[in-house]
């Protein structure tokens, strides 16, 4: 029995082959001169379609006589857009769809997948229209209504917008993109208020993953609502403690408010599991103030150019200067003196050691027309130390 089974699948399969490759031309073993060659070519594209190879299918298609009158035109040129869309070329799918209704299409099924194609090719009323002549389908499929609204919006329809989406949300009870979507129509349409508690309401009911919370606390930020977007993304923080983006998120939205303390703290925290924020971490500790701490963090930064350029910033600001010009050969050897911002930082630390040759030696490097003024400044300021020492006390 399984030798029967596994000739009777060889058998079909080299009959799939010799058909796509033309090998039954004659057509006479088929039933009919030309007639069964169409209908093999148009079943084996159908076949291949299913099985997910759009490639295959369009060489199986050009197999077709289009001049035969017998030929069905109509699901030929639907095989085809569908062959293109699986290949995403939206314009030769439309294109191919378009032509499947001229010859006679009779399936609403046809304007969805047309809908699908004007609104990736950016015909949003053309998308719109579609979708009203897919008729009774709409109400059977989310996506096309969720794309009806994203239609109207890209449109300035905002009211039929936001009324398909309400139609939505009330024949997809248990499918909560309709109010997510509304959530971000809100925000964008600054009702900021009605965006949080219909957010809240979203994040309550939907099971949401953190990137939602991610995608609501951001658009709050982005529109300066900012208290509003501290209280998504704390809750979220809570939830979702390990989420890095979360964490990077809510600093920077302390950030937004001058709260540096509170934004390096949070940063501080994340780099236990991820190392890499301890730079950002230390920087803004730095830009607070808190130099000690942005130094102690400092020490665990794994890569090199950035922990020695942040450590001799941070040195200069605790005006310990013979650390910071001691740190010249390893800025050397890391090749962060071809910055000229950290050759002019190493210079100024060198001229407050009193090692002017040495400083002399890196303002010569300076092009920058901003650090050459600042390097000028630091030779005349060098010269009158040599002529009247007591005023470099």
């Amino acid at each position: 029995m399984k030798v029967l089974n596994f000739f009777s699948i060889s058998f079909f399969s080299c009959l799939l082959l010799a058909m796509y490759l033309g090998v039954y031309s004659s057509g006479s073993a088929w039933g009919g001169e030309g007639k069964a060659q169409q209908v093999d070519h148009i079943e084996l594209a159908a076949v291949m379609l299913k099985d997910g190879h759009h490639e295959r299918a369009l060489l199986a298609l050009q197999g077709v006589d289009l001049d035969n009158k017998k030929t069905d035109l109509a699901r030929f040129y639907t095989l085809q857009g569908l062959a293109y869309m699986g290949l995403n070329d939206l314009e030769a799918a439309r294109d191919s769809l378009l032509e499947a209704v001229k010859s006679g299409q009779k399936d609403p099924a046809i304007y969805t997948y047309l809908a699908k194609s004007h609104f990736g090719l950016k015909a949003y009323q053309k998308a719109v229209d579609a979708i009203t002549k897919a008729g009774s389908l709409v109400k059977k499929d989310p996506t096309l209504l969720s794309l009806k609204a994203e239609s109207h919006w890209h449109l300035k329809q905002t009211e039929d917008a936001i009324s398909t989406l309400d139609a939505g949300q009330q024949a997809f009870p248990s499918d909560f993109r309709f109010i997510k979507r509304k959530v971000f129509y809100f925000v964008e349409l600054g009702l900021y208020q009605e965006a949080v508690r219909l957010g809240k309401h979203y994040l309550h009911r939907s099971q949401a993953a953190a990137s939602d919370y991610i995608a609501l606390g951001n658009a709050l930020r982005l529109s300066r609502e900012y208290q509003e977007a501290l209280n998504i993304l704390e809750v979220a923080r809570l939830q979702f403690p390990y989420d890095e983006t979360v964490a990077k998120l809510l600093s920077h939205t302390y950030l937004d408010q001058g709260q540096l303390n509170s934004a390096a703290f949070i940063l501080e925290q994340a780099a236990l599991m991820n190392p890499r924020l301890q730079a950002e971490a230390a920087e803004i500790y730095r830009r607070a103030g808190r130099f000690h701490k942005a130094l102690t963090l400092n020490e665990s930064i794994s890569d090199q150019k950035i922990k020695l350029k942040q450590r001799l910033s941070i040195l200069l600001a605790l005006k310990q200067y013979e650390r910071a010009a001691n740190m010249e050969s390893s800025l050397y050897r890391t090749g962060l003196l071809e910055d000229e911002d950290v050759r002019y930082a190493l210079a100024y630390a060198l001229f407050s050691t009193r090692r002017f040759p040495e400083t002399a030696k890196h303002l010569d490097y300076l092009k920058n027309a901003e650090l050459f003024r600042k390097g000028a400044e630091l030779r005349r300021l060098m010269e009158m130390c040599k002529t009247e020492p007591w005023q470099c006390t």
